[in-house]
């Protein structure tokens, strides 16, 4: 199983909708993606690690795939379409890492 990481940094007065990327942009993508995407997260950052203290990323998604074959299957037929809507929830630009989840606990 791997993780593509998609995380926003929180830079200070950047447009970011956090209801638009939730409800619209994320489902969007898992619909276009079918079975690759096995299921995703989506994170909306707090705080960072001292008190008081910006979240070093405004949000984040983990799109969980088989393995990065599959992610990229699923992914790059529809890459356009995807990549063109983030410019409707924000004006920042994504830093992305695909991990292997080496442990998943419920």
């Amino acid at each position: 199983m791997i993780k593509v990481s998609v995380m926003y940094p929180n830079t200070p007065g950047a447009r970011f909708d956090h209801d638009y990327y939730r409800d619209r942009h994320m489902p969007l993508v898992k619909r276009l993606m079918g079975e690759k995407c096995k299921y995703y997260t989506v994170d909306k950052g707090l705080s960072g690690a001292a008190p008081g203290s910006p979240a070093t990323y405004v949000a984040m998604c983990h799109i969980f795939s088989d393995s990065v074959e599959a992610f990229q299957a699923g992914f790059g037929p529809h890459a356009e379409q995807i990549l063109a809507d983030i410019a409707n929830y924000t004006d920042l630009s994504p830093v992305m890492q695909i991990s292997e989840v080496v442990v998943g606990k419920s």
